[in-house]
């Protein structure tokens, strides 16, 4: 538990009202009681601020000067709400921290070098040349294939499958049942039938990246899949050998990247979205959900390909119409030409 005084001073912010009120986590402005700090970023929810039960609520400067209650005030009220919950969280832990060792169940090759400040957990297995550095969490049933780099403070979850050569970063973060580096996709066709053309590159992951439950991110056909630093993947995703994805850039889940595809820093993609192989798209842009990219892109900005749900009816009438483009389009053509003759 802490004070709003001295959360105020733990994130360098000015506060509102009775300094001594004790906060012990974070909750909604709908099911906050007495003890929860709440939060108001999107306006939508200002309807809730006037009745919440939490003793404080994180707000702009503009909307705590009517706010009777206790506040914390920041620029950008969901930034700082992030920062107060992990420091809630880190509180929360504090004590129980996973204890360094290697668990007796788990088979850790003699050739590998893991720090003895690391946590292994049961029936993990890390294979020959391998290394892991300090203060690592290795959870229960992870595969860390040979030659395997994973930096410091990282956090791999449980039945995480890392293949040979993987390099991982300081402050990574992957989440149950990712797959990091099985082979991509890789084919050609002959007069037999599909030959599988060798994976031999590796995948190559920066500091401070979080990786989802069940993402996949398959290893480089013959140059590396390289993802750069504080990138962000939620579940479900897929991307292709040889992507690459620059630094702050975030992805939400279930979209697919296909191979040699090249997405630039500080891009926002939504969820369901396909990017088609060997594109480019520039630094800071944003993909809105279930969007269909089949081109590079080459300025920042915000881009939408999906149509908007509609009654069937409505639908279906307009999915005519959209065949009629084309026939439509020749008649404009020729009416222009006899108004111009």
């Amino acid at each position: 538990m802490i004070t709003l005084a001295e959360l105020a001073h733990s994130q360098n912010k000015t506060f509102k009202g009775d300094g001594d009120v004790v906060l012990r986590a974070v909750a909604t402005l709908i099911n906050a009681g007495a003890e929860d700090i709440a939060f108001l970023a999107n306006p939508n929810y200002t309807k809730y601020l006037e009745n919440t039960a939490a003793g404080a609520v994180i707000l702009d400067a503009k909307t705590a000067e009517n706010y009777t209650g206790n506040a914390l005030i920041a620029a950008d009220p969901y930034v700082t709400f992030a920062h107060v919950a992990q420091f809630f969280q880190q509180a929360k832990h504090e004590g129980q921290q996973v204890e360094p060792g290697i668990h007796p169940s788990a088979v850790v090759s003699e050739a590998a070098e893991v720090a003895a400040s690391v946590s292994v957990g049961p029936l993990t297995h890390i294979d020959a040349a391998s290394k892991v550095a300090d203060n690592c969490c290795i959870g229960s049933h992870v595969y860390i294939g040979q030659d395997v780099h994973i930096g410091e403070d990282c956090q791999i979850k449980s039945g995480v499958k890392i293949e040979a050569g993987t390099r991982i970063g300081d402050r990574v973060i992957v989440h149950p049942g990712a797959v990091i580096g099985a082979d991509g996709f890789g084919l050609a066709r002959d007069a037999q039938g599909w030959v599988k053309i060798p994976q031999t590159g590796v995948v190559e992951i920066g500091n401070d990246c979080e990786i989802g439950a069940n993402t996949t991110i398959d290893c480089g056909a013959i140059e590396n899949t390289v993802l750069g630093d504080d990138v962000r993947l939620d579940n479900q995703i897929q991307i292709g050998h040889n992507v690459q994805i620059g630094d702050h850039t975030v992805i939400a889940g279930c979209t697919a990247v296909a191979g040699s595809a090249k997405i630039g820093k500080n891009c926002f993609i939504g969820g369901g979205v396909g990017i088609v192989g060997h594109i480019e798209i520039c630094d800071g842009v944003t993909i809105q959900a279930m969007a269909l990219v089949t081109h590079s892109i080459n300025q920042a900005d915000s881009y939408s390909s999906v149509a908007p749900l509609q009654p069937t009816k409505q639908w279906r009438r307009n999915a005519v119409r959209a065949k009629q483009l084309d026939q439509l389009a020749k008649r404009v053509r020729l009416l222009e030409k006899k108004i111009n003759d």
